[in-house]
């Protein structure tokens, strides 16, 4: 008997449990399996389109890079006057920021750079900042379909 289904007769004594077979989706992420070729692939598809969605950013312009060449972000830069801080009260900086950053940690590591910089400045964001989340979303936009992929060396059954 092998290991897998020892663990899941051990779980199913202590939890009531199913066995459904072959996950497909698990927390938004699809798992693509191809056995041929033995590639395992994980995508964000639906749940990008669903972030991209609720930002307003779904019919934006693509872009290659997720960060403008050149840009310098930092402290100094906060918003300054009320009716700067009353703008920036009104988006959602770190909704959007935490959105990034699962799809960084589940599929996407080519954001990681852009992600980490623009989640320095969560507690008091300027317009420059939420321009380069943007950007990200842009950047998302355009390979929203990206997959993932793993070679398994060895069968995965």
């Amino acid at each position: 008997m092998g290991m897998i289904q020892t663990s899941k007769e051990w779980l199913s004594s202590i939890f009531e449990m199913q066995d459904m077979d072959e996950a497909r989706y698990v927390l938004g992420v699809e798992i693509i399996q191809n056995r041929a070729k033995k590639l395992l692939g994980l995508s964000q598809e639906a749940y990008i389109n669903k972030v991209l969605e609720r930002f307003r950013m779904h019919h934006s312009k693509p872009m290659d890079t997720p960060v403008e060449k050149g840009l310098t972000l930092g402290l100094e830069q906060f918003p300054k006057t009320d009716k700067e801080k009353e703008r920036m009260n009104n988006i959602l900086y770190a909704n959007a920021v935490g959105s990034l950053m699962y799809a960084m940690l589940c599929t996407r590591p080519d954001i990681c750079f852009a992600v980490g910089l623009v989640s320095r400045y969560q507690s008091n964001p300027e317009l420059a900042h939420w321009q380069a989340v943007k950007r990200i979303f842009r950047c998302l936009c355009g390979s929203n379909n990206s997959v993932l992929c793993y070679h398994v060396g060895r069968s995965f059954s």
